[in-house]
């Protein structure tokens, strides 16, 4: 065993400060997912519940999954700010609930959203949400109630991969790979919203409430002249007994979501867990302790040895080349019983720290362990000497065996993510299989600093080839706007809102989120990994 030893002082005034600013961004936190909760404005959700007479998604959710299991969502802040008019959420509910024992991901639409109509962002958010399924092998349940594109939209709807489009695209994949697929028509559900029950493997749609069609009434008058009332043209009992287009008829929200279940149970067995899962122990110390631990000055890097401490399995960690490239550590540790390779930053990367992570991941990879990367870098080392020792090269080596690695991999923002540092350490453009961060978390192309002061040096050159020259305080003046943009670009909420991150998670959280992506990634096939070249 290779106990880490705890060096924290949780009485001290720094760790008290410390916590007292992490408690304010759990707050904050909070705050954002009670707006992303709260769907569309209390007049569409009155609406909703008493016109139409009809449960809210959340409920339905909470109704179709099994009581007191939990529900982890994805992008629960996407759209959050952003300036298209999306909603928090992007008025579509995606994430993995347990569904008569058996993992599902769940897409439900919020009508009360602009009618459940997709934004650019609510096409983001379903085609990734259908990726995870496709990675996880997970049944797909659709609680469609949508009125299609969001038509003022178009071009970020429309006409480009990764668009409405997509959606129909991973719906066929699915089918074709055997991962089931199963809808709820909840409401009304026109064109794009038509399409996608009809693509699924089975139908339910509620009676007097559920309607599939291609163009409704008021279209199909502009276009043919046809006068013809929503339930002729679309209804539940029209679709269950004349164009067999859906299923199973269901009285109301409640019932047709029962039925989802029943037909969930007779998905057949339930998919075996690949990997020995220990019994799970609690670390040494308590996880809570993380909130003194992130230091509120954030030039400051994050401890994350001592965070490790908090979140493995008896604060054991066997650590991989302990003397060697020491700005990275690497090595082997339990998750709720789950055993991964873990890679968090301890500064600057160097040539030695990125050698040690292509090995230790190459280790990884031959032996079936999943990878988790809680990131907190500066980037690479810079200057004469580094170029000299092969900082290109050995960077280079270290992303190639990231990217190659196939095995499960998961990463952490836990404090600033910077460069090429936040790409080798499994930044989204390399496709792991969830993308964490704590309320803490930032990421950019530079520190805020660092991009005012190249800019400033770019205008400093430029003065001198004109013959000019500018005072400190000109200088500043020039670089207050650029860092401000920088700042606000880097926080965990505006990656969030663009679906950079998956979720932005409460440290405390951790440990149940990690254990959940385990469990389902060990109940998913194994992939080999082939390396490409590594230059020597």
């Amino acid at each position: 065993m290779s106990i880490i030893k705890s060096t924290v002082h949780n009485q001290s005034e720094e760790f008290i400060a410390n916590r007292n600013r992490y408690l304010e961004r759990i707050e904050e936190l909070q705050e954002h997912r009670q707006r992303a909760h709260l769907g569309g404005p209390e007049k569409a959700r009155k609406r909703h519940i008493e016109h139409r007479e009809q449960i809210l998604p959340r409920d339905r959710i909470r109704l179709l999954i099994d009581p007191g299991s939990p529900f982890f969502e994805l992008g629960e802040l996407a759209g959050d700010g952003l300036p298209e008019g999306t909603q928090v959420g992007a008025s579509v509910i995606t994430g993995v609930g347990l569904i008569n024992s058996r993992q599902c991901m769940i897409i439900a639409n919020d009508a009360t959203v602009k009618g459940g109509t997709y934004f650019p962002m609510t096409c983001k958010k379903h085609v990734r949400a259908q990726t995870f399924a496709i990675q996880h092998r997970l049944p797909c349940i659709t609680l469609v109630q949508s009125g299609g594109a969001f038509l003022p939209e178009q071009e970020g709807i429309f006409p480009d991969e990764g668009m409405f489009g997509s959606i129909f695209v991973n719906q066929i994949e699915m089918s074709a790979q055997g991962i089931p697929q199963i809808s709820v028509v909840m409401g009304s559900s026109t064109a794009g919203g038509a399409y996608i029950p009809a693509l699924c493997d089975e139908i339910v749609i509620i009676k007097g409430k559920g309607f599939m069609y291609l163009g409704g009434p008021q279209l199909v008058e502009a276009a043919t002249g046809e006068k013809v009332e929503h339930e002729a043209l679309g209804g539940a009992e029209m679709h269950c007994r004349d164009s067999g287009v859906t299923d199973h008829l269901a009285e109301d929200d409640a019932h047709g979501l029962s039925m989802v279940r029943d037909i969930v149970r007779n998905l057949g067995n339930l998919p075996e867990q690949r990997w020995d899962v220990a019994k799970s122990v609690p670390p040494l110390y308590p996880v809570e302790e993380i909130y003194g631990i992130v230091n509120q000055d954030t030039k400051i890097p994050t401890a994350n040895r001592q965070i490790l401490a908090r979140l493995i399995d008896g604060s054991d960690f066997d650590e991989f080349k302990a003397n060697y490239g020491d700005t990275l550590m690497c090595g082997f540790a339990k998750i709720h019983g789950f055993e991964i390779g873990i890679l968090a930053n301890d500064g600057v990367m160097f040539s030695e720290s990125a050698k040690k992570g292509a090995h230790f991941i190459n280790l990884c990879c031959q032996r079936d362990i999943p990878l988790l990367f809680v990131a907190d870098v500066p980037g690479f080392m810079v200057g004469e000497h580094a170029e000299r020792g092969g900082i290109a090269k050995d960077g280079a080596k270290f992303i190639t065996a990231m990217c190659s690695a196939k095995v499960p991999k998961y990463t952490l923002i836990t404090g600033g993510s910077y460069g090429a540092g936040y790409l080798a350490m499994c930044g989204r453009p390399f496709k792991p299989n969830a993308m964490l961060a704590w309320p803490s978390g930032r990421a950019g192309i530079m520190g805020p600093e660092q991009v005012a002061n190249t800019l400033a040096t770019v205008r400093e050159d430029i003065l001198k080839r004109e013959g000019k020259s500018w005072t400190e305080e000109e200088r500043e003046e020039f670089k207050a706007p650029h860092r401000k943009r920088f700042e606000d670009s880097e926080g965990a909420y505006n990656f969030a809102s663009k679906l950079w991150y998956d979720a932005v998670i409460d440290p405390t959280e951790t440990r149940e989120v990690l254990a959940l992506l385990l469990d389902l990634a060990g109940r998913s096939p194994k992939v080999g990994t082939k390396f490409g070249v590594f230059r020597q």
